[in-house]
């Protein structure tokens, strides 16, 4: 991915689920363009290792701990930023979690669970943000759940497809001096994903995007670096597909099967669907 150097110099932003994968990815994107960062999540070790490789790549960050379902945790991540960096310019709100329930087999604790980390959770750290910011950007991270869902994934679904809603309100009511937008990440392979599946699982996941390959930490955090600079000046309350194409397959097997049949030539079909 290239850099663009100097994008975020003077900026101080906040990641919020920044100890590993997608967070982490943002953090060290956005350090690497200039910005002091103040990565935070649940564990303190992994968080200072993403801090860590900020600080041997050249950049400057720091590492709060806060659990988003902690009111009082959230308040005190910002007025840290304040005291040590004297602002808040950027909030990516990553932090997330799932559930693997249905809709009758979901529990009030679990749909709690979700809906105060990956919802609620966004809500006071942009208005906690916001307090601070005199103008800025704020970047919600949702899924392409929120247009393509799965079974047995109930809270997830419904929290991700709210999240776009609560950028567009944001957008609204935050507005003209700060910007708000979601980017809604596709398969990506981050640690917990890679490590459960096999050769045989990764493949067929990647036969099913016309990119023909899953997405990267990398590739999600150049998306929302862009929307959190000033060259998305004239972009708020919208949402930004980064799924490899994803979302544009309407049945699985039908992508893999043209793929076979341009290789084989003209002539050769299989049954697929509409």
């Amino acid at each position: 991915m290239t850099v663009v150097a100097h994008r975020f110099d003077d900026s101080v932003a906040v990641v919020t689920g920044s100890t590993r994968g997608i967070g982490a990815g943002v953090a060290k994107r956005l350090a690497s363009e200039g910005a002091r960062v103040v990565a935070t999540g649940r564990t303190r070790e992994a968080g200072e290792r993403t801090v860590d490789a900020i600080r041997e790549a050249g950049g400057e960050a720091t590492f709060v701990r806060a659990d988003m379902r902690n009111r009082d945790d959230i308040t005190a991540l910002f007025e840290a930023t304040v005291e040590s960096y004297g602002g808040v310019d950027v909030l990516v709100n990553n932090a997330g979690i799932e559930t693997e329930t249905g809709v009758t087999e979901a529990t009030i604790d679990e749909w709690e669970l979700v809906v105060e980390t990956d919802f609620r959770g966004f809500w006071l750290c942009a208005k906690a943000a916001a307090d601070r910011m005199d103008e800025g950007a704020i970047v919600n991270t949702s899924s392409n759940h929120a247009f393509l869902t799965m079974p047995g994934l109930f809270p997830y679904n419904a929290v991700k497809t709210g999240i776009n809603g609560m950028t567009r309100a944001m957008a609204l009511d935050l507005g003209p001096h700060i910007r708000v937008n979601t980017v809604n990440p596709g398969w990506v392979a981050v640690e917990r994903t890679v490590s459960e599946m096999g050769d045989d699982r990764r493949r067929e996941l990647e036969s099913i995007h016309p990119v023909g390959r899953m997405g990267t930490p990398e590739d999600v955090a150049a998306a929302i670096a862009f929307l959190a600079s000033d060259e998305a000046g004239f972009v708020t309350g919208t949402t930004l597909l980064v799924d490899g194409g994803r979302a544009a397959v309407m049945q699985d097997d039908t992508l893999p099967d043209y793929r076979q049949r341009r290789v084989d030539g003209p002539g050769t079909h299989s049954e697929g669907g509409a």
